[in-house]
């Protein structure tokens, strides 16, 4: 029988996501997996990056999820707990949490493999869902990637959109295409649903081509916006990010940074946009904050370590090495 982790409070969550949070391996060093003597034992997932960026900038975040009734299960709750998640996590006895092990061939480049087929995750259902929380939350997050996992999956992020709609929530989509699991065909099919029925949606330029065809940031951001959604920002990795928002384009430059590690800088940036706009902050101000967000993450090593809080977006530009 299925084990629940019950939410810290189901009356406080500013915003929720629903995905799949796996362990994750990692080198400390460069080179190749087999000469690697030793591997960080760590977590990550798009969703609860998101939450977890959210949660550090003052933000309050749940997760909903399903994990295996093992270690590396209690690793991920004991891990979200501690950053001040409230935390839904379905205990799954009949199936392991997922796992995925990352190589650095080179200082900016890294391959990840995936263990994540029959993964407790890959079989969230509708039911996992707890009652009254989307619809107690100002906005529900998804990304491209748990529709992917099965169709179980698919129809509880379908199952999450519905309630969102019905009950004024707003939905943020982050289309966040993932090869390993499903095809551009599949993908773009359900992605285009999903981005139709979002208030928010957030693509990567090739992404965004995927869905709506090739063509320069501005036209991409424009013809997702036909889809549906009042708000489509295309993120341009180190050229920013371009935007089309209750019909207008906004084009917003990056923030120049030594990088060391890329990966969760798309989730960071997320995470700053929603963020600002719960705030109530102009278009401006939430993708200043998007893009500081993800060139501060871009700083440290890891998916969400290095993920800011407020007070440390000052940093990126504070000329005094040493604060005492």
């Amino acid at each position: 029988m299925d084990e629940v982790c019950p939410l810290l409070d189901l009356r406080m969550s500013d915003v929720v996501t629903v995905g799949e949070t796996m362990a994750l391996m990692a080198p400390e060093t460069t080179g190749a997996l087999f000469h690697t003597p030793l591997l960080r034992l760590g977590i990550g997932g798009a969703e609860s990056n998101v939450a977890i960026g959210l949660q550090r900038l003052g933000t309050s975040a749940a997760w909903v999820g399903r994990v295996g009734n093992d270690s590396l299960g209690d690793l991920i709750v004991r891990e979200l707990t501690a950053e001040g998640l409230r935390v839904h996590a379905v205990r799954d006895a009949n199936a392991p949490t997922g796992l995925m092990i990352k190589e650095r061939r080179t200082p900016l480049n890294q391959r990840v493999w995936y263990y994540r087929s029959g993964s407790a995750g890959s079989r969230l259902r509708p039911g996992d869902l707890p009652t009254g929380l989307v619809e107690s939350s100002r906005v529900l997050h998804i990304s491209g990637i748990t529709p992917a996992l099965s169709t179980s999956a698919a129809g509880t992020v379908a199952e999450a959109v519905r309630a969102a709609r019905a009950s004024g929530t707003v939905v943020s989509f982050d289309v966040n295409y993932r090869r390993a699991l499903w095809s551009p065909e599949t993908a773009t099919a359900a992605c285009r649903e999903l981005a139709a029925q979002a208030d928010i949606v957030f693509a990567g330029e090739d992404e965004a081509a995927m869905l709506v065809g090739p063509g320069p940031a501005a036209d991409l951001a424009r013809r997702l916006a036909d889809l549906g959604a009042g708000q489509v920002v295309v993120k341009r990795g180190e050229q920013g990010c371009t935007a089309v928002i209750d019909d207008r384009l906004y084009d917003q430059p990056a923030i120049s940074v030594t990088v060391v590690d890329t990966v969760g800088a798309g989730d960071a940036f997320v995470a700053g946009y929603l963020h600002q706009f719960l705030l109530g902050a102009d278009v401006p101000t939430r993708l200043l904050a998007a893009v500081r967000n993800a060139a501060f993450v871009c700083l440290s090593p890891g998916d969400w370590e290095g993920l800011p809080r407020d007070g440390d977006l000052a940093l990126l530009t504070d000329a005094e090495a040493v604060q005492r």
